[in-house]
């Protein structure tokens, strides 16, 4: 099957798929074809959240070797992802972390990790593309508008855009070679989807992130999992994604709501940590912001706007920071450039996963004052330490990106790429986060209302509990369960 020249029976056009072939053959020149090397597959123990979310690395390792080794086909399912922004590897913790929940151990599968393969080097060089798009959209106006916009919102929507995809799919699935092809496949990103297929993995689940429906998360012959209703509308019927033509739908055996993937550990304690977040408000302690940095490292003068105007609060004892930059220790170095006073007010945790996990332990009960900075130059533990300090904080400062779909109060700041916007749509609408703010003067409102009134707050836990008691952020849970039903009525 040929999955670039058509989707669930939508034709491409021939100029289409002659693309595809000339996308194909120019990475093949870049990158090399390795379809006859034979790497080997082994499970490996993962260091970093191991033992917090039970994951397992696969680690692909010598062509030529032809091996596999450690895998337990009977209850595991393979996670598969790509580093590309942070949002992708969120979703895969949460996959991992409601797989581990129910005894079904999660193999993590990085295919931008295999440095020597052709699917890495093709993974990496759109990654370095992406990042630096992101980075040029936030300081201009003119790139975002007419470029960066249109590429994120309409760009990536087209039926079109999915046939050179899956033409690179090809040159990524040889890393699934000697991987049991019977072990389901949870992928956060279309393109361990596509892949996995390509190499014949027969249960394959295809986690689609956002809220705006695009055909490059389009993976044939993949259950595809939906977060929210509205987009399941905009991809069953794959509404506008070839102008204003209409096309066959999607069977609806290929896609299933499930709600939003969220990790066990914070769905389970949704309520007492909204208890926790009143009684914080109530008694006048102070309000704890999370302000996370995305996977571009874009975004920090809006970050800076927000640590300035907070700064009288947080030394009258009535707000309190986390600030976690990720893996962009220059962030700090930027950050120090434009606030006055931060270098001395702030406490680090730089590179000490053990005493970052401490931290957030301590601070579900404990008390927390002042400015807390996290970096870690591991990418899981860069990513992972917004997740646990999520429980104890008040109100999550973020983009409209994967954080969108989180059970925590959200202050959304302006997007990066048109995609995002309905993300914050979406959880205003469920009441468990604010309407974007595309300004910083609207950012600093919406920091004020959050500090200042008595509502605002209230107000998303109390969404937020009864958005649990729907069920809408039991998506991994839902999500892993069509995975493993899927292997059991051999699908």
């Amino acid at each position: 099957m040929d999955r670039a020249k058509s989707v669930y029976g939508n034709e491409q056009s021939k100029s289409t798929y002659k693309k595809a072939l000339k996308t194909k053959e120019k990475n093949i020149k870049k990158f090399g074809d390795d379809s006859n090397a034979n790497y080997s597959a082994e499970v490996k123990e993962n260091p970093y959240i191991g033992d917090i979310l039970g994951v397992k690395n696969i680690e692909i390792g010598k062509a030529g070797a032809g091996t596999s080794a450690g895998f337990d086909a009977d209850k595991s399912v393979i996670v598969g992802n790509i580093r590309m922004g942070f949002g992708h590897y969120r979703i895969s913790m949460a996959m991992a972390s409601a797989a581990n929940s129910m005894g079904i151990t999660p193999y993590w599968m990085d295919l931008n990790s295999y440095p020597d393969t052709t699917c890495t080097k093709v993974i990496s060089a759109q990654n370095d593309l992406y990042s630096l798009g992101s980075r040029i959209s936030q300081k201009s106006r003119l790139f975002n508008h007419f470029i960066w916009e249109p590429i994120n919102y309409t760009g990536f929507k087209k039926l079109s855009y999915n046939a050179p995809d899956q033409k690179n799919a090809e040159l990524m699935a040889p890393v699934y070679q000697n991987v049991p092809k019977d072990i389901p496949v949870i992928a956060t990103h279309v393109w361990p989807a596509q892949a996995a297929l390509a190499a014949g993995m027969k249960h394959v689940v295809n986690a689609v992130p956002d809220n705006w429906p695009m055909a490059l998360h389009f993976a044939e012959g993949a259950v595809h999992t939906i977060q929210t209703h509205y987009a399941y509308q905009g991809y069953r019927t794959m509404n506008g994604m070839d102008g204003n033509n209409i096309l066959k739908p999607m069977p609806e055996d290929s896609l299933v709501y499930t709600g939003h993937y969220i990790d066990d550990e914070l769905v389970r304690n949704i309520e007492s940590d909204n208890e926790k977040r009143l009684a914080r408000k109530t008694s006048g302690k102070p309000m704890r912001f999370l302000l996370t940095i995305g996977g571009a490292g874009a975004q920090k003068e809006i970050f800076a706007a927000i640590i300035n105007e907070l700064m009288p609060d947080i030394k009258k004892g009535r707000a309190a920071l986390y600030v976690n930059i990720g893996d962009y220790r220059n962030v700090w170095d930027d950050l120090k450039n434009l606030v006055t006073g931060i270098e001395d007010t702030a406490v680090t945790h730089f590179d000490n996963w053990d005493e970052t996990r401490n931290f957030c332990a301590g601070a579900i009960d404990g008390d927390v004052n002042g400015i807390h900075v996290f970096c870690h130059e591991n990418i899981f533990e860069a990513v992972y330490a917004t997740n646990l300090l999520m429980r104890s904080c008040d109100v999550l400062v973020t983009k409209p990106s994967e954080l969108a779909f989180y059970p925590v109060p959200k202050l959304f700041i302006k997007r990066i790429g048109g995609h995002e916007q309905w993300g914050a749509i979406h959880s205003a609408e469920i009441g468990d986060g604010s309407l974007e703010c595309r300004d910083i003067p609207h950012t600093i409102q919406m920091v004020r209302l959050f500090l200042d009134d008595g509502v605002t707050l209230k107000n998303m836990c109390d969404a937020i509990n009864l958005n649990k008691k729907l069920g809408v952020y039991d998506g991994a849970y839902n999500a892993v369960k069509i995975a493993m039903n899927m292997k059991e009525a051999n699908v």
